[in-house]
């Protein structure tokens, strides 16, 4: 992928009549008792509030919007770890169209449900992602279906609406944390700011427990590595090459958090926000308590990418002894 071949602001603007033929933009909202711990001005972007409660339906409706009527017609295959499958269902749903996803074993069963419930058929593959992914192109090649990877360029330029919908609530916005699991939600956020501002610095975090994304991005090279992290969002072994390279020309930094920093995390956010997180769209938070002393005095967004976290989830969380401060 040259420069000339990634995803451009305009390519994102072109995609809001997709997006808001079906959505409204979601809520940025400063919370200051998230701005008092972190000694920050501190704001959440709300993508936990669209209908599948996860930032990628945004993709999901603008490549479906691009089909032709032969993949129209052909029905759509994915496979996913359980927001962008959903995404596929609600765009083929909303279009009239099949869908079918595959997903690992083990995957959230909310989303699972949430998929079935929008028409897909859901198939059940392997321990994880790579093998989910691994049935589902033979099966969209042996029956003729529309095979849709997970960060297509289509899609990147779908969810890049929510970072033009930041930037325009809160063009003093100095810093922006997003999550990365595939990358697509990052390498639209990075695209769309530092194409209108420079100066705005993205940060992208990932789980210690699946840095392959992260550690590809220090390197300058694909690198895989084995996730075993709690936050499903972020699950990803092997990354991919397109949101690598584009990660790589357009991030500012990519730092690591602990899977129990992520948990303390989607506490604090149900305390201070009273919204539920899940995992991945907790981890922003994670990060900036991390960064807490680079980050004060600034105007920080924290993406909630998304809010499906397992009722069983929570209930270990909830049950679970804190460190004494730990909630603040």
């Amino acid at each position: 992928m040259t420069d000339q071949e990634m995803p451009t602001l305009h390519d994102v603007i072109a995609a809001r009549p997709h997006v808001y033929r079906f959505l409204k933009p979601t809520p940025l909202y400063r919370y200051f008792g998230l701005s008092e711990l972190l000694g920050a001005k501190v704001w959440v972007k709300h993508e936990n509030h669209l209908p599948v409660g996860a930032y990628k339906v945004r993709g999901g409706l603008n490549l479906v919007a691009h089909l032709s009527q032969q993949e129209r017609e052909s029905g759509l295959y994915t496979a996913s770890t359980g927001n962008h499958g959903q995404s596929i269902a609600f765009a083929a749903r909303a279009h009239g169209l099949r869908a079918t996803v595959a997903v690992p074993e083990g995957a959230n069963p909310g989303k699972v449900a949430a998929m079935r419930g929008l028409g897909a058929e859901v198939v059940i593959h392997g321990p994880n992602y790579e093998s989910a992914l691994e049935w589902v192109v033979g099966a969209a090649a042996a029956r003729g279906g529309r095979l849709v990877g997970g960060t297509e360029d289509l899609l990147i330029h779908g969810v890049g609406s929510y970072g033009l919908e930041i930037i325009e609530d809160l063009p003093e916005v100095d810093t922006i944390i997003v999550p990365v699991g595939a990358g697509s939600g990052a390498c639209a956020t990075a695209i769309v700011a530092k194409t209108i501002n420079p100066r705005i610095e993205v940060i992208a975090v990932q789980s210690v427990q699946a840095p392959a994304m992260q550690q590809s991005w220090l390197a300058g090279k694909p690198i895989t590595v084995p996730a075993h992290t709690i936050a499903d969002g972020l699950a990803l072994s092997v990354p991919f090459e397109n949101t690598r390279r584009i990660l790589r020309k357009y991030l500012d930094d990519f730092v690591l958090v602990e899977d129990s920093a992520i948990e303390d995390a989607v506490l604090l956010l149900l305390e201070h926000t009273h919204n539920l997180s899940e995992g991945a769209g907790a981890a922003p938070l994670a990060a900036a308590l991390k960064l807490k002393h680079r980050l004060a005095g600034k105007n920080v967004v924290l993406v909630m990418t998304g809010g499906n976290l397992s009722f069983e989830r929570l209930r270990k969380l909830l049950a679970q002894p804190r460190k004494c401060g730990a909630l603040v």
